[in-house]
């Protein structure tokens, strides 16, 4: 079996190592393309690899970064032209601000090279009907946005706080409240949303109760499908 196909995060990586590097110095003994590949092989997304050792190997992530000559306008020669409707997509996404691909790219890696994190990112799921398409910072910075919602501890102290303030918990963006509308089944039942932007989401990121949202699950899934732009304060509006 084929491995699969270049995810958008590991995109991302190689996109940025193409940005600051000369085109004569793509090749797979090159220093930063190894690193690279060590670094891609870390990334908590493909928990099934067909072909251990072919996988993101530094012959492959250098001819990634070839298919990105292909796509360049800039560049003069040919490139290697065997390269994916995703490789284009990102590459024209980024190409005009490298400044926010190089951010995106220290976050990513910052997260693949914690020792505890991408084990732990595993077990979370990608995606949720579609809750990934339109994050523009990918699947790893996502899985970390909905692994800080599943702290258990943090979630009980912002429960804890909201429920001793007011003496209920409603949904900060459509004050549903389970209690009222389930009895006992319902009490004290709520989601909590992250608010913190992904764009800013790091592997050191700490999450304080003012960052969490008290939410109901149909709020939470529609503040996801859209969750580079829409804020708790905005889905009041609708």
């Amino acid at each position: 079996m084929r491995n699969p196909p270049w995810h958008r995060d590991e995109i991302i990586l190689a996109l940025d190592l193409y940005s600051r590097l000369e085109p004569g110095k793509i090749h797979a003994n090159n220093p930063d393309i190894i690193e690279l590949s060590r670094l891609l092989n870390r990334l908590p997304i493909f928990d099934i690899r067909p072909d251990e050792v072919k996988f993101r190997n530094p012959n492959g992530v250098g001819l990634k970064l070839s298919n990105f000559l292909a796509i360049d306008s800039s560049y003069t020669g040919k490139g290697m032209q065997a390269y994916s409707h995703l490789d284009k997509k990102v590459f024209e996404e980024f190409q005009f601000n490298t400044e926010h691909l190089h951010k995106l790219a220290i976050h990513i890696r910052q997260i693949a090279s914690d020792p505890e994190l991408p084990n732990k990112l595993y077990i979370i799921p990608e995606e949720e009907e579609g809750e990934l398409n339109t994050v523009q910072e990918g699947a790893v910075i996502f899985k970390l946005h909905k692994y800080r919602e599943r702290d258990s501890t943090i979630i009980k102290k912002k429960k804890e706080a909201e429920f001793k303030r007011n003496g209920y918990l409603l949904c900060e963006a459509c004050e549903f409240d389970f209690h009222k509308k389930y009895g006992e089944l319902g009490y004290k039942y709520i989601e909590c949303h992250h608010r913190i932007p992904l764009s800013d989401f790091t592997s050191t990121t700490k999450t304080s109760l003012i960052d969490l949202a008290l939410v109901c699950s149909n709020c939470h899934r529609m503040l996801h499908r859209k969750l580079d732009t829409l804020s708790v304060e905005s889905l009041k509006l609708f």
